[in-house]
């Protein structure tokens, strides 16, 4: 019997709220949230990124930086006229496209008074 709370207790550690936790500080910025929600919907250049998501061009910069470091983001640079940078999800950033809808249906049922962005 006690085996069993230890082994439960473990597994709760593994996946509790640690993990969540540790997520959220990978992805929980408000500004990584918005680039990564925004590339759900395939790939972008910087200036539609920056149109899109409201952000200036140092904090867009940043974050889309630091996505590319974590392996959440690939960047792509065309070099031909005009000369233009692409962003786009790894399949680690694809990966969170079901939480982001987990998060949405979450929303539409308990933040009804929540006012969604056009």
């Amino acid at each position: 019997m006690s085996s069993e709370i230890f082994t439960d207790a473990a597994e709760e550690e593994k996946s509790g709220p640690c993990a969540v936790v540790k997520s959220l500080d990978q992805i929980g910025s408000r500004w990584r949230l918005v680039v990564l929600h925004q590339l759900r919907n395939g790939e972008h250049r910087f200036n539609e990124l920056k149109r899109a998501t409201d952000a200036s061009s140092r904090t867009l910069s940043r974050v889309l930086d630091d996505l590319q470091e974590m392996d959440f983001v690939d960047r792509r640079l065309e070099e031909d006229a005009p000369v233009a940078t692409y962003y786009r999800l790894t399949p680690k950033g694809e990966s969170l496209c079901p939480v982001f809808e987990e998060i949405e249906t979450w929303a539409d049922e308990w933040l009804a008074d929540c006012q969604r962005e056009p």
